[in-house]
């Protein structure tokens, strides 16, 4: 297998499955790894193609086909599955394609399969960051999406961390490969059965904000909370209040 993922925490425990944005890769849990690992949870944390240090496919693929074959190498029949923007739809994807094997669903500030962000705030970021890439200034492009993505309540720390992990996604997806991304396929979010918290903020971007908001009226059960003080990537902003949100949303490991 050529995904990349590590595990931590309790061997006998829950699985929880941390899903990340596609601005970053697996290090933006770092600080809800140790956490949920004392908790009791066992921990796994993947990095999407080009991501990290996922290479480029040289198969058809799909982000949430990878998913699921990583919980089966690891034996993980079921695990509580925590998305962050990109990672947040493929988790959806996952929950109604496989709901037999999600046991919980925690979506921060997440995207949805099918619907595309296309307000015109994110219109202004694409021609911006684009341009920037035209350009070969991966750099500036990493920098833009530091400031496009994170809260007012961001640190210095949290942009030059999310400024590297995107500068080497960037560089990651230069690397001559063939595009072997199979079709988003069409889900049915009422499929899903997993206990569901939609998480906004409300500082993100306007889809984004949106799309949380309107996830109740497509997933059964699932609950929408937005937080005042979040940007678009609220476990690097604030992570010890985002680490006592999930611990509380995924409940005892025991």
């Amino acid at each position: 297998m050529t995904i990349s993922f590590e595990v931590s925490g309790a061997d006998e425990g829950p699985a929880v499955v941390l899903l990340h944005s596609s601005v970053c890769d697996r290090r933006m849990w770092d600080a809800q790894c140790g956490p949920l690992g004392e908790a009791g949870f066992r921990v796994v944390r993947l990095d999407f193609r080009t991501c990290g240090d996922s290479p480029a496919a040289q198969e058809p693929y799909s982000d949430h086909g990878d998913v699921v074959a990583v919980m089966d190498r690891l034996g993980i029949g079921r695990a509580a599955l925590v998305g962050a923007s990109y990672g947040g739809r493929v988790a959806l994807t996952v929950a109604a394609l496989h709901p037999e094997r999600v046991t919980r669903l925690a979506l921060l500030c997440a995207g949805r399969p099918g619907r595309r962000p296309d307000s015109p705030e994110v219109k202004e970021f694409g021609a911006a960051e684009d341009a920037l890439l035209e350009a070969g200034d991966l750099a500036g492009a990493a920098a833009l999406n530091a400031r496009t993505w994170l809260g007012p309540d961001a640190d210095e720390a949290a942009h030059s961390l999310v400024r590297a992990l995107q500068l080497r996604n960037f560089q990651n997806s230069l690397a001559p490969a063939g595009d072997h991304e199979l079709p988003e396929p069409d889900v049915d979010l009422a499929a899903v059965t997993a206990p569901t918290l939609a998480v906004g903020g409300a500082h993100d971007l306007p889809d984004f904000r949106h799309m949380a908001a309107e996830l109740p009226t497509l997933v059964p059960g699932a609950r929408h909370v937005e937080l005042p003080w979040a940007g678009h990537l609220p476990s690097l902003e604030r992570p010890a209040a985002t680490t006592d949100l999930l611990l509380e949303f995924l409940g005892p490991s025991r």
